[in-house]
């Protein structure tokens, strides 16, 4: 069962990525995308891995230890607990990207690439939308983010 969720979970966020990069100008693209819930997917495939093992990952994770964090790791469930976890990050973190970049009327033709190297690369896919973002907003943000103007 384990390998089966480890290979659902990227399948269950490929229509979010396929409508943020195929349909960026829908209306439908725009609502789900705005949506947190969008993560619900692969972290339901990830609780449902770690549901057996809450007291081994709540010591992983609460007194970290590279051995420990390899032998989790390096488990069948831990390294598709990790997996879900890291999908499920990936595509919130995308969404903003993609919510960003119509605020800031990029280009779908590089934001879709940008999406995409996120999906496969995040930090670098995020850090590389970050420099962009910065050098096309770079207004004082002061109060737009506490009005909302």
């Amino acid at each position: 069962m384990t390998g089966a969720l480890f290979e659902i979970t990227f399948w269950l966020t490929v229509p979010f990525w396929g409508l943020m990069i195929f349909a960026p100008g829908s209306p439908l693209t725009a609502r789900i995308a705005a949506s947190p819930l969008i993560a619900v997917p692969p972290l339901v495939v990830y609780s449902v891995l770690v549901a057996g093992h809450l007291p081994q990952l709540w010591a992983t994770m609460s007194t970290p230890d590279l051995a420990e964090l390899r032998a989790f790791a390096g488990s069948a469930w831990g390294a598709s607990a990790v997996w879900a976890q890291v999908i499920a990050w990936d595509l919130l973190i995308g969404a903003w990207m993609y919510r960003e970049g119509r605020r800031l009327r990029l280009h779908p033709l590089l934001m879709g690439p940008l999406l995409v190297l996120t999906i496969v690369l995040s930090p670098f896919g995020f850090a590389l939308f970050l420099a962009i973002r910065y050098a096309c907003d770079r207004r004082n943000r002061g109060t737009t983010v506490v009005t909302g103007q």
